[in-house]
């Protein structure tokens, strides 16, 4: 991408960027981009250095920027700090690496006067690194809903379209390659969590608190749940949420950090995000609510982010430090110290499905605890139960409560007598 579109690229960052070293474990790729001159925009260039020495490229005279695509916390955290330390600039899209250690890079950086990019480390090719920091500066951003895992949207568009189970979804996934041989963070929800994390700090002016983040997956999610989702008019989707929480209901002041499965409304525009694509729903005080989509991974999206990065970068390499956008967009000695709250004071609707005997009073039963906890009933289904069988499903959605209410209400409920296995607890969002 760099060679061909070099010219719109200069032009843009004001002098060509030229690739002047390559480090990696695997060689022969970038030598052969090295031998097949695809790797140099302009002729005439530099001859590029290619090894397997990743310690010694940090360290180059020759290299104004180092650009980190290995991914994961090591070896790419210290070479990060390597580089930092060298006082090169820094690209990386590594988001677990920055939900883990973000506050340290960025306190690094700022130290030595150089700046860390990361527009590809969340949603691919859509910038929203960039409209939070920059476009959106002007708003109080008030919260943050996005499907920022294209893996388990692609899952959720398949089990609801063909009434597939996850474990066949899944599958699939892989043998397509949209998902790894090991899912883990992916369908559980750890990759979507460090995005958030990254976009949470952001909007906020926090430092990172990935360990914080509440993650729950996709994995045991039912098609019975799915359809009865449509039923009332809803789409399932795994939904990372960042809320700013005023003090109020006995809760102190602070910041929900959650990703989960969601029930949205289908109207939303979100809710009809499918297949392998991402969005990110951002709500200012002034703009209201502003909607970014795209692809959220593969090789072109993702370096459209890096190279955007490389721009910003060279033509900001001259100024000075202090006149920089900051990297969490807060100045750094501006960050909040707000609390990240459990789940348990979150504030949300609720779909519970429950299977129950076929008897009179079981209802009663059920609304009696609800209402002993201030849980009020927005909407419910009970479904006719098949020839024969003496149990029946109860689809209940609830008005906004708080989780902690939610789950003494699910314990006690789950002890009565005329209620078979445990009950199938999902948040619901209206994202109004």
């Amino acid at each position: 991408m760099l060679a061909r579109n070099a010219g719109e690229i200069a032009r843009r960052a004001g002098r060509p960027i030229e690739v002047s070293a390559i480090a990696t474990r695997s060689p022969e790729r970038a030598l052969a981009a090295v031998d097949g001159g695809t790797v140099h925009p302009r002729a005439g260039a530099r001859a590029v250095h290619v090894s397997t020495d990743l310690a010694a490229m940090v360290k180059r005279r020759d290299v104004d920027i180092v650009c980190e695509l290995i991914g994961g916390i090591e070896p790419a955290r210290a070479l990060i700090l390597e580089a930092i330390a060298h006082g090169k600039h820094v690209v990386t899209a590594n988001k677990a690496l920055l939900a883990h250690h973000g506050t340290e890079i960025f306190a690094a950086a700022h130290a030595k006067g150089v700046m860390v990019a990361f527009e590809g480390a969340v949603a691919g090719g859509v910038p929203i690194i960039k409209a939070l920091r920059e476009g959106l500066s002007a708003n109080r951003i008030e919260w943050i809903a996005g499907i920022i895992n294209g893996t388990s949207n692609f899952i959720l568009s398949e089990m609801r379209a063909r009434g597939a189970s996850f474990a066949t979804v899944l599958a699939e996934a892989q043998a397509k390659g949209y998902a790894e041989a090991d899912p883990t963070f992916d369908v559980d929800g750890i990759d979507a969590a460090h995005k958030l994390t990254i976009m949470s700090a952001i909007a906020f002016g926090i430092p990172m608190q990935f360990e914080r983040a509440f993650a729950e997956g996709i994995r045991g999610l039912a098609g019975e749940d799915i359809r009865y989702a449509e039923e009332l008019g809803y789409r399932i989707k795994l939904l990372g949420i960042t809320r700013r929480v005023p003090a109020g209901d006995g809760r102190a002041e602070g910041v929900e950090l959650r990703v989960h499965p969601t029930l949205i409304p289908r109207r939303q525009l979100i809710a009809n995000v499918e297949g392998a694509m991402n969005a990110v729903l951002v709500k200012g005080d002034a703009v209201g609510a502003t909607l970014y989509y795209g692809a959220g991974a593969g090789a072109e999206p993702t370096a459209s982010a890096v190279i955007a990065d490389l721009v910003d970068v060279t033509r900001m390499h001259t100024a000075d430090p202090h006149h920089r956008v900051p990297h969490l967009a807060f100045q750094p000695d501006q960050l909040s110290d707000l609390a990240v709250l459990p789940m348990g004071e979150v504030r949300t609707s609720y779909y519970l499905r429950l299977t129950v005997d076929d008897r009179p009073g079981v209802l009663a039963d059920i609304t009696r605890i609800l209402a002993d906890r201030d849980i009020s009933i927005d909407a419910m289904i009970q479904k006719e139960p098949s020839e024969g069988e003496d149990q029946t499903d109860i689809i209940l959605l609830t008005h906004e409560t708080l989780e902690k209410r939610v789950v003494d209400a699910i314990a006690r409920i789950e002890s009565l007598a005329t209620v078979r296995g445990p009950i199938v607890r999902l948040r619901l969002e209206s994202l109004a």
